[in-house]
């Protein structure tokens, strides 16, 4: 189907690029000796997962148990939630995918920890315990190796739950000596580290040199986007996901209003933190996406040697594919412009 029949605006994904990549980073770790799990809140669909998986993937990263819902329910049997799950609910709801599937979850808190132990031993499941460790970033983990070793000595208290080892996110240059620290402290505690987890899109580039290191995580790899591209990560070519954008205005010679604003391209950076535009136009690459209404995009082609008329499709990359992925109930899988598949974003919203 060609791409003026689709109605906009849409995401649309080319499976050779995304296909690719896929391929590309799964054959990184197994040059490396690396299990990969990738993380699925880039996507949230299923159909996906299953591809990665079937690439070699040894299961799945999810952030909330919404999402591992969505994937266990379609047959997903290897699952990772890397998130402090807090509150019975959501313990109920975790125990039950325990009964489902093989459940693992990161922890840097001994409430959370407690809470784990006593919702699983209740239920008579099990769960994979990682220990999350700040190696630089400062959102979520524990400080220090010596807090982690606490934490890891202290799963041993409860029989449902298995220490499966350290992780961090996002993986950095400062992560390897951080690692090797802890290990140093667990080995003279007589503590075993059975694995060590790094998540990061950027994982090829240091993921190897991190002695130690066992499991990689990555999510953005799948499709990439305009962040990046601008940050140096990858080229263009690289890139799999495209907004298919209609333009709906030209409120004056060199200004052109497009059906694409927040609500479908998102208004984050991504990778860039801050940034000069909402996305980028690879049929006009000189234009600039300056503003962005919440059912319009604001986009300045006066660097361009021609604007685009009103009706005429144009793509956006944009800056954060993962935001703007869930902002979407489908995308539109095509090769050679021909669409394959439409899928449904099914772990879209998903934030409990």
């Amino acid at each position: 189907m060609p791409r003026y029949e689709l109605d906009t605006p849409c995401v649309v994904i080319d499976l050779d690029v995304m296909e690719r990549n896929i391929r590309t980073m799964q054959s990184y770790c197994d040059q490396h000796g690396l299990a990969f799990r990738p993380h699925i809140k880039t996507h949230k669909i299923p159909e996906i997962a299953h591809m990665q998986v079937r690439a070699g993937a040894l299961g799945i990263t999810c952030q909330k148990i919404g999402e591992a819902e969505e994937m266990v329910a379609a047959g997903i049997r290897d699952v990772l939630i890397y998130y402090n799950i807090i509150g019975q609910s959501k313990l109920d709801r975790l125990m039950r995918l325990a009964r489902r599937a093989h459940i693992s979850v990161a922890i840097d808190h001994e409430t959370v920890l407690r809470g784990m132990g006593e919702a699983a031993e209740q239920a008579d499941c099990r769960l994979g315990i990682y220990v999350d460790c700040d190696t630089g970033y400062h959102r979520t983990g524990v400080a220090t190796p010596e807090a982690a070793l606490a934490l890891a000595k202290m799963i041993a208290y409860y029989p449902n739950l298995e220490f499966l080892g350290l992780a961090t996110f996002p993986l950095t240059e400062a992560s390897g000596p951080w690692f090797e620290t802890a290990q140093t402290v667990f080995e003279r505690a007589g503590v075993k580290i059975p694995g060590i987890s790094g998540g990061s899109s950027a994982g090829p580039r240091i993921a190897h040199t991190v002695r130690g290191l066992t499991e990689l995580r990555a999510g953005t790899y799948v499709f990439f986007d305009w962040s990046s591209v601008q940050t140096g990560l990858v080229t263009l070519e690289e890139c799999a996901a495209r907004v298919v954008t209609t333009v709906v205005n030209r409120p004056t010679d060199t200004i052109a209003i497009i059906d694409a604003g927040s609500k479908t391209l998102s208004s984050d950076f991504g990778y860039m933190k801050s940034g000069n535009g909402y996305g980028y136009i690879p049929e006009y690459p000189e234009a600039k996406i300056y503003s962005l209404s919440e059912e319009h995009g604001h986009v300045d082609f006066s660097a361009c040697s021609s604007v685009p008329e009103i009706g005429e499709q144009v793509s956006v990359i944009p800056n954060h594919i993962c935001g703007t992925m869930n902002m979407h109930d489908e995308v539109v899988a095509v090769r050679n412009h021909r669409i394959e598949a439409v899928w449904r974003v099914s772990a879209r919203g998903r934030v409990r």
